[in-house]
């Protein structure tokens, strides 16, 4: 069947990275046309506990900044239904953690947060833990409300392109748009088709998440424990993480049965630990690839098609988010027609070192995790380091993703940074004013000149004069439509700096 309806876009994925960017997209008011191979989005894996995971600092940014937040935070819960009851065993622990590396916990107490000096509190907190299946149901119900169109059951499996569309094949129908995006996963169809080398370093183990019935749940201790033949951790009754280093051995090999998870949990616990029955069950590895590129013509690639790693630290998920922020302006405004000369470039530019850090974030904690006597005592040096105040801090960044900066050229420190979440005179915050998808100047001083430069930009970019409860010494800056500061000034604002700037995101002057 033939489908006539051409499209600005088609997104090959329905996840979380392929529906934001398809928000992004629709912001600008672009036919978005997004293709899911999997009929029915719902997965027992995506829900408690192995659907949670972790936002890091950029993640919920950005969705503050487009207005999901609200509905995106669940209540505390530790799978036990009950929400506030979880929160309130959380908040009266004598230490509460802030996150991990390698199972070591850094703590909220221990991290100097006046380090960061462009850092505000504000309704985007340092964390939160989201399920995956809500995050996509919040993220669907965004999309299709602002116009895209879902088509479930349908993989790409086939494309052309030239220098003008892609022609897209998936499951006997045939569409057209101007650009392809994978966000199809780590097994990517579209990047193999496209041609996108893939790099990296191989698995050493194979991870097993389980939750299983146990004759004697007291047989483990809970906790994680590190073992001459592994890693597992366990929380009772029967919910269990754990690594075999089999070089990947049995991943996606065989079925896994009760007998299997019980033998791989007896080598890895040393236990005499015997499962009565296995719920559920996934496999997974510290396979470490990148793309070395983002984009082959008409074709790119986000999220997992783009880099895979390991999950531990759960990073995975923030980084694709991250490329769909980046990504979803510089596309728009490439198709709309007003980009400036390496706006689409600067995607790769800006992106694939963030990737790039976070794969040696992974291949760290599998080199702390190795069963052999150099990791432990690597093992006992980081938690002696991690448990100082400059550790804790060093390691929150790191997790958290606070001090993600983007090399844009700028002098001033704040420039590639996230703008901070500036609670303004009119009681509105600045992430508030970012969710039309525009860029930003904020002028605290209401310069006319100021307001004279922004109306040469028409459309693309709004002008805010009000001062901030806290300015943090700032008198003005120009805000990118994903939350990056483009230019700052702490003093007279340099007229010309601005408009460079502004020229340098957002094209020529009208």
């Amino acid at each position: 069947m033939h489908n006539p309806i051409p499209y600005d876009v088609v997104i090959a994925g329905a996840g979380p990275v392929g529906l934001f960017l398809a928000c992004e997209l629709r912001l600008a008011n672009l036919s978005v046309l997004v293709l899911e191979q999997a009929e029915n989005p719902s997965s027992a894996l995506k829900r408690l506990p192995f659907g949670m995971r972790g936002l890091t600092v950029p993640s919920i940014e950005a969705f503050h900044r487009r207005g999901l937040l609200d509905d995106i935070a669940p209540p505390a819960n530790d799978g036990s239904g009950d929400g506030k009851l979880a929160a309130a065993h959380w908040m009266r622990q004598p230490r509460r953690p802030g996150g991990h590396f390698a199972g070591i916990q850094f703590y909220l107490d221990a991290v100097d947060t006046s380090q960061w000096r462009y850092r505000l509190p504000g309704p985007a907190g340092a964390g939160m833990a989201v399920e995956m299946e809500c995050l996509e149901i919040v993220l669907a119900a965004r999309a299709v409300a602002m116009g895209v169109e879902i088509r479930r059951g349908l993989g790409v499996d086939g494309f052309g392109q030239s220098d003008e569309d892609v022609t897209i094949r998936a499951g006997g129908e045939i569409f057209h748009a101007s650009w392809l995006v994978g966000c199809d996963g780590g097994r990517s169809t579209v990047r193999k088709l496209g041609g996108f080398a893939f790099t990296g370093t191989d698995a050493e183990f194979t991870g097993y998440s389980a939750e299983v019935e146990l004759a004697d749940p007291d047989t483990l201790s809970p906790g994680r424990h590190y073992t001459p033949t592994g890693m597992y951790t366990y929380s009772r009754p029967g919910t269990i993480a754990m690594v075999e280093f089999d070089g990947a051995a049995f991943h996606r090999t065989a079925a896994i049965t009760p007998e299997h998870v019980q033998a791989v949990l007896r080598r890895v616990s040393g236990a005499d630990v015997t499962v009565t029955a296995l719920h559920l069950a996934t496999t997974w590895t510290d396979r470490a690839y990148q793309a070395t590129a983002y984009r082959n013509g008409r074709v790119l690639l986000a999220g997992d098609a783009a880099h895979i790693h390991s999950p531990l630290g759960g990073q995975g998920l923030n980084l694709g988010l991250g490329d769909a922020t980046n990504l979803g302006w510089k596309l728009a405004a490439t198709i709309r027609g007003d980009a400036p000369a390496g706006l689409l470039d600067s995607y790769f530019d800006e992106r694939h070192p963030v990737g790039a850090q976070i794969l040696d974030w992974s291949r760290a904690q599998v080199a702390l995790m190795r069963p052999n006597r150099g990791s432990r005592a690597l093992e006992a040096i980081i938690r002696d380091l991690i448990d100082t105040r400059d550790g804790a801090t060093y390691f929150a960044e790191r997790v958290w993703g606070v001090t993600l900066r983007y090399d844009l050229g700028g002098s001033h420190p704040l420039v590639g940074r996230s703008a901070p979440d500036f609670e303004l005179a009119d009681g509105t915050r600045l992430g508030e004013r970012l969710r039309s998808g525009q860029g930003l100047l904020l002028d605290f001083d209401a310069h006319p000149p100021l307001r004279a430069l922004v109306n040469r930009w028409g459309g693309r970019i709004s002008y805010v004069a009000e001062n901030a409860k806290d300015r943090l010494g700032l008198s003005a800056l120009l805000v990118r439509p994903d939350g990056v500061v483009a230019w700052a000034a702490d003093a007279e604002p340099d007229l010309e700096g601005s408009a460079e700037a502004a020229s340098k995101w957002f094209g020529e002057r009208d």
